[in-house]
């Protein structure tokens, strides 16, 4: 897990602010008491003092006299209790409100976190993913077969599209199983349509679910992220050009789409570059072919993916133009 300490820090602040929103609350609720009910506060002044004067005495008399304290105040806080009660508030108005009672909101139980701040780490990778609330219809339990066919084989690979994609799909979970032992890159390649951004976003949200830094980002937003991070008064979009190179996942979709110029082969090649000298995944989707990669991002950058990338061909038919199909044919139905 690759998270910078700006990001660490966000959250802690967010737990910053909910220990002082609890601390208000009760400070309010506590003075609304105090108003209401002048013997509440005298009950509470009753527990403190004799805990003190017990625990002075505990030391010379031993087990008893904590026994006795304890009864004594288990009576005066049943007491106190009742009174809240009687005057029209809650039993428990002046416990404190946690979103989590297990840390109270602490972040931490004992030395470990918490899981609401493990969810927490999540939740903020999601949001600064770029993939929204899309991988909750795009994920691989929503992953259907149904639109690659089992009748036709391909010339090359001698399978079917079905075939093929369960190939792909397998391909997929083992990178997401093996994620953190191996240092793998994926290109998904062929025509529109066939399911590469969905596979794309699959395994996206199971890494990020298991709080791994993914950014997903088109080429034409890869390229103009890298390209206004040159001007050096552009700190957001440094720190943007910085996440691009250093997060566990980067994902690169519509690869070709953008203008290609010699800017964005140079900034393509840097990209790749780093991300593969430390050991960073990187996937990148696009329609172009094989052969038209490396005429448009030049032989050196072809020889890198083709050597440190897994290769997967989609084929089959525009599961766009079939969904089309199937919802034009259920309307005239």
């Amino acid at each position: 897990m690759g998270l910078k300490n700006y990001q660490y820090n966000a959250i802690l602040r967010q737990y910053d602010d909910r220990q002082a929103m609890s601390r208000a609350l009760l400070a309010k609720r506590r003075a609304e008491v105090d108003a209401a009910i002048p013997a509440y506060h005298e009950l509470e002044n009753r527990i403190i003092e004799g805990s003190i004067r017990c625990a002075e005495q505990a030391f010379y008399e031993g087990q008893d006299t904590l026994d006795a304290l304890r009864k004594e105040n288990e009576r005066l806080s049943k007491q106190k209790q009742e009174l809240l009660v009687s005057f029209g508030f809650p039993a428990d108005y002046l416990t404190p409100a946690y979103q989590c009672p297990d840390c109270k909101d602490t972040g931490m139980i004992g030395e470990d976190r918490c899981h609401c701040f493990k969810q927490a780490v999540v939740d903020l990778l999601y949001r600064q993913s770029n993939l929204g609330d899309i991988l909750k219809e795009e994920n691989f339990s929503s992953f259907s077969f149904d639109y690659y066919n089992n009748t036709e084989k391909d010339h090359v690979t001698g399978m079917t599209p079905l075939q093929n994609m369960h190939r792909i799909y397998d391909t997929a979970l083992s990178f997401v199983k093996h994620f953190d032992s191996e240092n793998s890159n994926l290109l998904f390649y062929g025509n529109s349509g066939l399911g590469k951004t969905f596979l794309s976003h699959c395994i996206a949200g199971e890494l990020l679910g298991t709080a791994h830094t993914v950014l997903y980002l088109t080429a034409f937003q890869l390229f103009d992220i890298l390209g206004k991070a040159m001007r050096e008064e552009d700190v957001t979009q440094a720190a943007s050009a910085e996440h691009i190179l250093d997060c566990d996942l980067l994902i690169i979709d519509d690869l070709g789409t953008e203008l290609s110029t010699a800017f964005t082969v140079s900034r393509f090649s840097q990209c790749i570059n780093e991300r593969y000298l430390s050991r960073r995944s990187t996937i990148i989707s696009t329609n172009l072919s094989i052969q038209d990669l490396a005429v448009v991002y030049g032989e050196r950058n072809f020889s890198r993916i083709s050597s440190s990338y897994t290769l997967l061909r989609f084929y089959g038919e525009d599961i766009r133009l079939q969904k089309r199909w199937k919802t034009s044919k259920e309307v005239l139905i």
